[in-house]
């Protein structure tokens, strides 16, 4: 098939690489393609350019619009996942064509606070605007009439994303004092599993969250992560070096749905995943 990687970084890069080894054609877009695997082939642009695609003609059968925003702004993230949408939409719809389209969004358009358990079915009342942004992304999706499925991964970790070992090391990393707070994870490695698996499910107006098997207290991960480190134990932040977002996020995400179609994960759990990358690091030094 022929595949195209709509904002290939982090995540979209690892994904090309595997679809093309398992021998698909793979085109990467982004504005620096200095870097991409060979497998890839470099299409060099900017997804809110009307003119990006000027001279792609292949017929694309498959679409994986992995963007993400250059800063942490409004402006940046309408950018990111509306307006680079739209212009793809629009180049599609320009030339008669109707891939698949699957899109990464974010667990950010949940805004439970409470600790509470959350699917897909779960209301999606986002106060931020991170949230909402990925929110009106994946609506004007699922409503363009493609066939369409919506991502929702949480934090990703993995290869190059170690800032909490590295914090837990310095013993700079901290935690929120009283009830427990809730982080959901997912690794790289995952993301593009399950990219993958849902490609292969072909399902249209789909909704997913990418997130391993245990959402977990803050204080129990860096706790277990500075015990596996021998580094300080964490220490409980004060209430003024905690930002709004930081306070009031605390929700389980399941994976049930995810599960039910038949993915299987390669990292499970947090420990799982983290005892990978601090093997590999340790290997390293």
């Amino acid at each position: 098939m022929n595949i195209l990687i709509a904002g290939c970084g982090y995540v979209g890069t690892m994904l090309g690489q595997h679809l093309a080894e398992t021998g698909h054609t793979v085109w990467g877009l982004r504005r620096t393609v200095h870097g991409l695997p060979k497998q890839i082939r470099p299409l060099q642009g900017d997804l809110i350019d009307p003119h990006v695609f000027t001279g792609f003609s292949d017929n694309i059968h498959v679409v994986f619009y992995t963007a993400s925003p250059d800063y942490s702004s409004e402006s940046a993230y309408r950018v990111a996942y509306i307006d680079g949408l739209r212009n793809l939409i629009h180049f599609l719809n320009k030339g008669g064509q109707r891939p698949h389209i699957l899109y990464t969004s974010s667990t950010a358009v949940y805004a439970q606070q409470r600790g509470e358990w959350v699917d897909e079915l779960s209301p999606t009342t986002p106060e931020y605007f991170s949230g909402k942004c990925l929110l009106e992304g994946e609506q004007y999706l699922l409503d363009s009439g493609f066939p369409a499925t919506v991502v929702r991964f949480a934090g990703i970790y993995g290869p190059g994303r170690t800032r909490l070992i590295r914090k837990v090391k310095e013993g700079s990393a901290t935690y929120q004092h009283g009830q427990p707070r809730y982080a959901n994870h997912i690794h790289r490695d995952d993301c593009v599993g399950i990219l993958a698996h849902l490609m292969g499910l072909g399902e249209s107006r789909a909704i997913y969250i990418g997130v391993d098997n245990e959402p977990i207290d803050r204080r129990e991960l860096l706790t277990w992560l500075a015990d596996e480190l021998k580094a300080p134990a964490p220490q409980p932040a004060s209430s003024q070096s905690m930002s709004g977002r930081e306070t009031k996020n605390n929700k389980r995400c399941t994976n049930a749905k995810l599960v039910k179609s038949g993915y299987r994960f390669y990292y499970p759990t947090f420990r799982d995943g983290y005892l990978s990358l601090l093997r590999t690091k340790k290997a390293q030094q």
